[in-house]
């Protein structure tokens, strides 16, 4: 599961491999009000262009996407992609939306530098699970655009209860994703007994590089992103993951970024 700074976020399976539950299809399209099936296993999804992972010169590793915001520079991810990287750093780090492609990959929207990075400093001084999510705060590009303008965002959720049907979507690593594409999930999410504060979803296919992928409420295409109620955090094994439940903590961090 992911855990490690070091892999790289990548996502592009046309099979799922050992422990993904074997070939897979294209993820559908839905009409409003229209519910997902619940899954088992991750399926490649069309690129949905407000998710992407964070890049720094030819290595990428991690997901992260595109939130509302008034500027509409701010992306989400896990706190344990970014918490460990050191002053000024953080600022040689970029996110590529809709990144895909074999080797390199490319950037069909370009990528957009990292201005602020904020994490609880919960996470920072203990890596205490239920605030294992980051806020990053992203210059214009070359054209002065912001990144929400170009690529849309999804909207958040402060309130959610951890029982939710949810849709999530990552980029596993390259040796389970040589083409790079995301690959999404729908199913049901639920409290994690073992840890307070997080949720737990069962769902095959989230290899190392899944770190900081959104988990959306209401998800029904890349045009209808719905709700973040979390970013995946880790579990204990690949087809178990999770996620910090995004509450008071997540917005006040969410606020700060704002600010920076």
């Amino acid at each position: 599961m992911p855990v490690s700074l070091a892999v790289a976020g990548s996502a592009a399976l046309m099979v799922l491999t050992a422990g993904c539950g074997g070939p897979v299809a294209s993820a559908p399209r839905l009409d409003p009000g229209v519910s997902p099936t619940p899954q088992k296993s991750a399926a490649v999804l069309d690129y949905p262009p407000f998710i992407g992972v964070l890049t720094e010169g030819d290595d990428h590793w991690c997901t992260a996407s595109v939130v509302d915001s008034p500027k509409g520079n701010i992306v989400a991810t896990a706190a344990h992609c970014v918490g460990e990287i050191e002053g000024e750093a953080k600022r040689s780090i970029s996110f590529a939306p809709g990144f895909s492609g074999q080797g390199k990959g490319k950037q069909p929207y370009g990528a957009w530098r990292v201005r602020s990075v904020q994490v609880d400093d919960r996470w920072q001084e203990q890596e205490d699970d239920p605030y294992d999510f980051a806020f990053l705060a992203l210059e214009p590009d070359a054209e002065g655009r912001n990144v929400q303008d170009v690529v849309g965002a999804a909207g958040l959720d402060w309130d959610s209860g951890p029982e939710r049907q949810v849709t999530v979507v990552g980029y596993p690593e390259p040796d389970h994703n040589p083409d790079n594409r995301p690959v999404t999930c729908t199913t049901d999410s639920k409290q994690d007994e073992e840890l307070p504060g997080m949720v737990q979803m069962q769902c095959a296919g989230f290899w190392n590089g899944t770190s900081g992928s959104p988990w959306l409420t209401d998800y029904r295409g890349p045009d209808r992103p719905g709700k973040l109620i979390g970013v995946l955090s880790g579990g204990d094994t690949d087809s178990e993951s999770t996620a910090a439940l995004f509450g008071a903590p997540a917005r006040a961090l969410y606020q700060r970024a704002l600010k920076a």
